[in-house]
């Protein structure tokens, strides 16, 4: 803001603030010397000691902003040279050059909290600077009604209870990004319905997600709803898989993702709410609802929310995004059709070539061990098997090298009948050597906890144009 003195002092109270009914004498003995404008924030009467300026609206509180009554501001030369807050005798006197000022009051009292700063004042703002850009419908339930209750009544929650999406909580949500509300971000499967920035936020404080999560939500929507990734088919199929969200760069580790212990598990907010929120930006604007397009047979929990982040800072390898075309210092999302997880013990292996024997055995299972390049995956490399790949010097096309070459698999082994199971491959195959994956249907990312020697495969759905490729996509702010 323009300051309204070339010299003197501007301060700001409130009557509401002990401190400041304290000083309030103080302030008319400055104004004996300097020129002082005081402006109150709750009453155009206070103090009675020189003439305030109404700033109930406190648009010069925020536009000076205040976090602590009373502030005494300096002004030389038109800009602002010292900011005392609450009362300190010595710092008052020292700043204003009165050697006497307040000598018969406490050395010390601390302020009180600006107005600024009270939540109803700060809701209020944020609505109404967004007034005007939200499009969608507020939804006014019953007197007696209760909010939980009736969100569950009218079928906008996953099974758990879901925040009231007020428009103050979906304000504070756009602040998280600098697109604006009205952009149409995806039509939404399986309906097609136009999903814009307004709608993912709704869904996003529904899901429980910080308005640092919503630039990711936004990317996890435009990944899921492209062509390629087939959102719509994998509601649609029987199979159990739901989106899985893998997310790299600097933002996973500035938004507090866990990437460490426990890191498919409960606990962590942003893992537990960025999945969460694309799973009711699907059910909420594209309508897709278990039992009704939603057929998955079985489901599985990952259904709720799967999203973590990769373990980049003590990786042996280049991190997902890297290895597909992008920047170490982008941000991403890396969507994949995901059908379940399955634990991989070795506790006993010190030696790379070891190890990979006992991966390609357990990657053989995917889906079924005679169904071959229908499924894709992904490898969960723990630390503590990660260590013998670093030893080893195996770099992680190696490492999926070696896989690949331990899942060529006898076409005898797979077709139908073959070891008197009626499941495979047609009879066609039998005379092939087929691979287990298609050309770049094992991904391999390193997460985990640093104690077991533990890793994990995360099976997929079909593979490619029958069914989903893996989708990456950057995090726009």
């Amino acid at each position: 803001m323009e300051l309204p003195i070339d010299d003197g002092f501007i301060a700001v109270v409130k009557r509401d603030c002990p401190t400041c009914g304290l000083v309030a004498p103080v302030l008319g003995a400055i104004a004996e010397h300097h020129s002082v404008i005081v402006y109150s924030q709750d009453d155009p009467t206070f103090p009675e000691q020189i003439t305030p300026i109404d700033d109930r609206d406190l648009d010069v509180s925020f536009a000076l902003d205040i976090d602590t009554v009373p502030t005494l501001i300096r002004i030389e030369a038109g800009a602002e040279t010292r900011r005392l807050e609450g009362w300190f005798r010595p710092h008052w006197q020292a700043v204003t050059g009165i050697e006497t000022l307040g000598d018969d009051l406490p050395e010390l009292r601390p302020g009180c909290g600006s107005r600024t700063n009270d939540p109803e004042v700060v809701d209020a703002r944020t609505v109404a600077a967004i007034a005007g850009h939200l499009a969608s419908r507020t939804i006014e339930f019953g007197a007696h009604e209760d909010d939980h209750e009736a969100m569950f009544e009218r079928g906008w929650t996953d099974g758990l209870p879901v925040v009231a999406p007020t428009p103050a909580r979906v304000a504070r949500m756009l602040a998280g990004t600098t697109r604006d509300p009205n952009d149409v971000v995806v039509l939404a499967p399986p309906d097609l319905v136009e999903c814009s920035v307004e709608k993912i936020a709704i869904n996003a404080v529904m899901a429980g997600c910080k308005p640092e999560y919503l630039p990711v939500v936004i990317a996890a929507v435009e990944a899921a709803c492209t062509d390629a990734f087939n959102a719509h088919g994998i509601l649609c199929t029987t199979w159990f898989s739901g989106p899985m969200i893998v997310v790299n760069g600097p933002m996973s580790r500035s938004i507090g993702m866990n990437s460490g212990v426990n890191v498919f598990g409960q606990g962590n907010r942003a893992n537990a709410t960025i999945g969460r929120a694309l799973q009711l930006v699907i059910r909420n604007v594209g309508g897709g609802r278990p039992g009704e397009i939603d057929r998955a047979a079985f489901g599985w929990p990952g259904k709720y929310t799967f999203c973590f982040a990769e373990r980049e800072h003590d990786s042996p390898w280049d991190p997902l995004h890297v290895t597909r075309g992008f920047a170490p210092d982008q941000n991403t999302v890396t969507l994949f059709a995901a059908g379940g997880l399955h634990p991989v013990v070795d506790q006993l292996s010190r030696d790379a070539s070891q190890l990979a024997n006992s991966f390609a055995r357990c990657l053989r299972t995917v889906g079924h061990p005679k169904n071959v390049f229908i499924w894709d995956a992904f490898l969960a490399v723990g630390p503590e098997h990660a260590r013998v790949f670093r030893e080893a010097g195996w770099s992680k096309d190696r490492l999926r090298d070696e896989l690949a070459a331990r899942l060529q698999i006898d076409g005898r082994e797979v077709i139908r009948g073959a070891d008197d199971i009626a499941e495979g491959m047609p009879e066609g195959f039998a005379e092939h050597t087929l691979p287990k994956f298609r050309d770049g249907g094992l991904q391999i990312v390193h997460c985990g906890g640093e104690a077991g020697l533990f890793s994990a495969i995360i099976a997929g759905w079909a593979s490619g144009a029958v069914g989903s490729e893996i989708v990456t996509k950057e995090i726009r702010p």
